[in-house]
């Protein structure tokens, strides 16, 4: 163990919990002090008035100490680089795992989903939270090695801690078709280590080699086997990476 451990926040994505860091921590806890924390009415946690992706940011900073390293995987890294931006003193160093400055595709922009696709989440969601959320997780592991075992794994996070509020829900779905980071991103002025699975289909490796080359300060990860979770799948690769990033 360090002498001194830096703060190491992780935040989840929709729809999940902090419960999905515990094999991260597992492996980190003993050079870091290690913070996994819930989104805005996730996780136990009430829904705030304002649930836009700056209030969640501000949330986030007011959880940090100055000089914390915060690791955020899909929506967490939105709202994580979001944090960096507006509350640099709080973030020293952001890990953005499986994360894109821009959830959806256009003509600008290929690394995404189709925004009918969304919308037709949404409509789902409305209809039916639970199993929509269930089907989201399916869509995390698609194409990666065992992916029943991570699936198994991210259904047993899921039901390990309180429904999402669905005001909570709604509002990360309405910061994954909003959000549109990219001019902002290329001011970040902190360190940044992007990690990706090649097999993501939720946020494609591109958008994750996009934010590497427009990062002033950013070093990528990509994981040719990984898929939507790869700090589930490639726990130890992951950790590996966030030690060596934020101990170099």
């Amino acid at each position: 163990m360090r002498l001194s451990r830096p703060v190491l926040a992780l935040l989840h994505g929709w729809g999940m919990n902090a419960r999905v860091f515990d094999a991260l921590a597992a492996r980190l806890e003993a050079d870091f002090e290690v913070r996994a924390l819930d989104l805005p009415g996730h996780g136990g946690r009430a829904a705030l008035a304002d649930n836009g992706l700056a209030a969640w940011a501000d949330d986030l900073a007011r959880q940090l100490p100055d000089d914390s390293v915060v690791a955020g995987w899909s929506l967490g890294g939105l709202v994580a680089l979001r944090a960096a931006l507006d509350h640099p003193r709080k973030v020293a160093r952001l890990v953005l795992i499986a994360s894109t400055p821009k959830f959806l595709a256009d003509a600008t922009w290929p690394h995404g989903v189709q925004p009918q696709d969304l919308d037709a989440f949404a409509a789902d969601l409305m209809a039916d939270p639970r199993a929509t959320l269930l089907r989201f997780l399916s869509l995390q592991t698609r194409g990666a090695p065992a992916q029943k075992t991570l699936l198994q794994g991210l259904r047993e996070t899921l039901l390990a801690a309180p429904t999402p509020h669905a005001a909570a829900l709604a509002a990360g779905l309405a910061i994954l078709r909003d959000t549109d980071l990219r001019e902002q991103a290329v001011a970040l002025a902190q360190p940044a280590l992007v990690l990706h699975g090649g097999l993501d289909t939720l946020t494609p490796q591109g958008a994750g080699a996009w934010l590497a080359g427009a990062l002033p300060q950013a070093q990528f990860l990509a994981l040719p086997r990984a898929a939507h979770a790869p700090h589930l799948s490639h726990a130890d690769e992951v950790a590996a990476a966030i030690d060596r990033f934020a101990h170099g």
